[in-house]
């Protein structure tokens, strides 16, 4: 980080992964900004699962987030109201289809987190050959705060 900012010397204070997860597990809205093909940003909230270090969500691939994934993956997703925040680098795309474990674990997040909301899909909602809509974006790093600047934490992931 730049000189300035009171970011701690040593590692005492910083945010240990396990609790920026669970953040992510409970968001119930993930801003996520793609690229544009003539490289305008777009950015676009989402509903999704976070299970295993990884965001699970699903809508039609004719949205236009979904259509820039397709030609550039890199994504950024971030959480958070600036006073505390999660902002993650990665890549998002089409997931495969799912099935058993994880389509259940998928389905119950989701509707854990936006039953209530009318959406509640069944666990085999992304099992068919286009995995019904179904996108993964996979993190490979992530800057979080939850009193900035003193416990501003970068994350680094093995891909």
């Amino acid at each position: 980080m730049p000189a300035g900012y009171g970011t701690p010397e040593s590692d005492d204070g910083l945010l240990d992964w396990e609790t920026v997860d669970a953040q992510l597990v409970e968001a119930l809205h993930y801003w996520m900004a793609t690229t544009r093909p003539d490289g305008r940003p777009h950015v676009v909230p989402r509903w999704g699962a976070w299970i295993n270090g990884a965001l699970y969500y699903d809508g039609s691939p004719a949205t236009v987030h979904a259509r820039n994934a397709a030609k550039n993956s890199a994504c950024t997703l971030h959480i958070g109201d600036g006073k505390t925040a999660i902002t993650l680098d990665g890549a998002t795309g089409a997931s495969e289809p799912v099935t058993g474990s994880l389509g259940e674990s998928i389905a119950s997040e989701i509707g854990r987190k936006y039953g209530l909301l009318g959406y509640a899909p069944e666990p085999d909602a992304w099992s068919g050959d286009d995995a019904g809509g179904l996108m993964v974006f996979r993190p490979a790093k992530a800057l979080a705060w939850f009193e900035f600047p003193t416990d501003l934490t970068r994350f680094r992931f093995d891909k």
